[in-house]
């Protein structure tokens, strides 16, 4: 009964030291979500001016504008700082640990927007909280998606329960945001690069709501896939920081399970773990090795319970850097020295299918029924019956390609998109004042798949194949010298490695190396080429071999005398060579 009283007290205390504090503020920061009883998001003009009104009244609070979107409008974040200290060059030599929070990337997914005014508004109102965060410092992008959340509507989600109105998945462009951070075709991408290198969080938490399945969880975890954030950090992750969220919030009532990575069908059969390559915000973000994860509510829970949960795996999450922020730190500083240090790094994964963890998943039955629309069946989830059952966990990928970490790579000058995006991301590099010659490793492009479908603008490339040769070639006045031995390495393998899964190749950078620029016409190259053929008796004899081993090229006298001056001195050298150039 005396705990009972106590804990009375405790919240009237705080209550009324929120009344007090918003008088003195003449505003009150009781949110849209908590006035219309948790059935309504803030709108855009609605979070910012909330910030700027907190700003305003609580000094532990800062408010800056960092940077241009699609939209035309600013990309903000909020700063909390219980010391009051806002300058991230003073903070990052306080040892402090930082937490990056990102809202509304998918603006019909506002439970992160709501969460987040509630959260940082009770910190600064609260004393002991602003005694036990003095070393954390908690920066949050109010709204991402600027464009999106601008598109308000009530029906672009049709499979979520609520809130009543919210904002469109494309943003300004009509581009996902969360597909954009390699390639930052959005000037969202370009500023959120600019924040996210000024606070350099060791914590980025990306709030979301999930589609797909039905179960009884209001919120999944997707946590940075371990193998690929990799070294101590992805042990870290996998074997501690997960865990330890998961009771927390147990602690508390709440559910929780790794995103149910189903789609179509139901997870009984098991599922495996979304893989974040570095298109993805958490994908991104492990390339400077910060520990990352999205939070994703569940799409039919109702809008109020998703916020509450949400709210509180971000208060679990902030305790848990609380405790572990020292080791935290001290993982990250070795983390580049420990790539380094391997020699090999890898550039693409795959499932290992015969390693699984198995989950005591809380799901729903499910079967095909008759459909009502339909002439066909339709998959039925039966909420009357409940289950709690072991489901096969695929959480462990393996690297399917390696490369040898070169001792620098060689872009040359004139790819100007390129370039822009390593200076975006802070990566150091020298340009060559002098024309000089360089023994390198020179890469052609051997082989790959286009998609025959857009894909954000793109028609992406997939299953590159490279072929290497070592050789002295000349470089110029101009060319941008990449040394490996820096914090951004990761980011510049994964994008100059033309067969890594999100490279600037795949993501079509390098387009004109595609085309060749000059041809022959056959009635002159004929000559030409029987006195090749003359000259050179090796080239003959591949003619020869390949028109025994290949039916179709036997067959076609044009195959045949493209071979012929594809193998000759007149064929481009820059058709299908990448101007990027690997030293040892």
């Amino acid at each position: 009964m005396m705990h009972i009283k106590k804990h009375l007290f405790l919240v009237l205390f705080i209550l009324f030291s929120s009344l007090i504090s918003a008088q003195k503020t003449g505003k009150d920061f009781t949110t849209i979500f908590e006035k219309s009883k948790g059935t309504e998001t803030a709108t855009y003009q609605e979070t910012i001016v909330f910030y700027k009104d907190l700003a305003e009244a609580y000094p532990e609070i800062s408010l800056l504008e960092m940077g241009e979107t699609d939209s035309g409008f600013p990309l903000h974040l909020v700063v909390f700082s219980a010391s009051k200290e806002f300058d991230f060059s003073k903070i990052h030599g306080s040892k402090k640990n930082i937490i990056l929070i990102n809202n509304a990337i998918h603006p019909g997914e506002s439970d992160g927007v709501d969460a987040s005014m509630m959260l940082l508004r009770d910190i600064v109102q609260d004393k002991n909280q602003l005694k036990k965060l003095g070393n954390i410092i908690i920066a949050v992008i109010p709204v991402y998606n600027i464009g999106g959340a601008l598109n308000r509507n009530s029906f672009s989600r049709a499979n979520q329960n609520g809130p009543k109105e919210y904002g469109f998945r494309g943003n300004a462009q009509n581009y996902d945001l969360n597909r954009d951070f390699i390639k930052a075709d959005s000037k969202n991408a370009k500023s959120f690069a600019e924040i996210f290198h000024l606070v350099k969080p060791d914590l980025f938490i990306d709030n979301h709501v999930s589609n797909g399945a039905d179960y009884q969880y209001a919120i999944t975890h997707l946590f940075t896939q371990h193998n690929y954030l990799g070294n101590d950090l992805g042990n870290f992750i996998e074997n501690i920081m997960k865990p330890n969220i998961e009771a927390s919030l147990l602690k508390k009532n709440t559910i929780i399970t790794p995103y149910v990575n189903v789609w179509g069908t139901t997870p009984e059969a098991g599922f495996s773990q979304f893989f974040d390559s570095p298109r993805y915000s958490t994908g991104y973000t492990t390339l400077f090795n910060t520990l990352g994860m999205m939070v994703e509510t569940h799409m039919l829970k109702p809008y109020k319970q998703r916020v509450e949960e949400t709210y509180s795996f971000l208060e679990s999450a902030i305790d848990f850097t609380t405790e572990k922020g020292a080791e935290i730190i001290e993982l990250r500083q070795n983390a580049v020295a420990k790539i380094l240090a391997k020699k090999n790094y890898p550039i693409s994964f795959e499932l290992d299918k015969n390693n699984y963890s198995t989950l005591q998943f809380k799901g729903y039955e499910g079967s095909y029924i008759d459909s009502k629309v339909t002439n066909g069946k339709r998959l039925f989830y039966d909420r009357t019956k409940p289950y709690t059952k072991p489901v096969k966990y695929f959480n462990n990928y393996i690297p399917s390609k390696e490369i040898k970490i070169p001792k620098a790579y060689i872009l040359k000058h004139g790819w100007q998109k390129v370039l822009e995006r390593l200076t975006d991301n802070n990566i150091v590099f020298t340009i060559f004042k002098n024309d000089t010659a360089i023994i390198v490793e020179e890469q052609h492009i051997k082989d790959y798949k286009t998609s025959t479908k857009s894909f954000e603008g793109h028609y992406i490339h997939s299953k590159t194949e490279v072929l290497a040769k070592t050789k002295k070639v000349p470089f110029q006045k101009g060319d941008i010298y990449i040394p490996t031995q820096q914090n951004g390495v990761r980011y510049i393998i994964e994008t100059l490695e033309a067969e890594a899964t999100d490279s600037f190749f795949n993501w079509n950078f390098f387009e004109p190396i595609l085309d060749q620029k000059e041809y022959f016409s056959s009635y002159v190259f004929e000559d030409i080429a029987e006195k090749l053929l003359q000259e050179n008796q090796a080239l003959k004899a591949l003619l020869h071999q390949k028109m025994l081993t290949d039916k179709d090229f036997a067959e076609s006298a044009e195959a045949q005398l493209d071979f012929v001056y594809k193998n000759s001195p007149y064929y481009e050298s820059a058709h299908l060579k990448l101007p990027v150039y690997k030293v040892f």
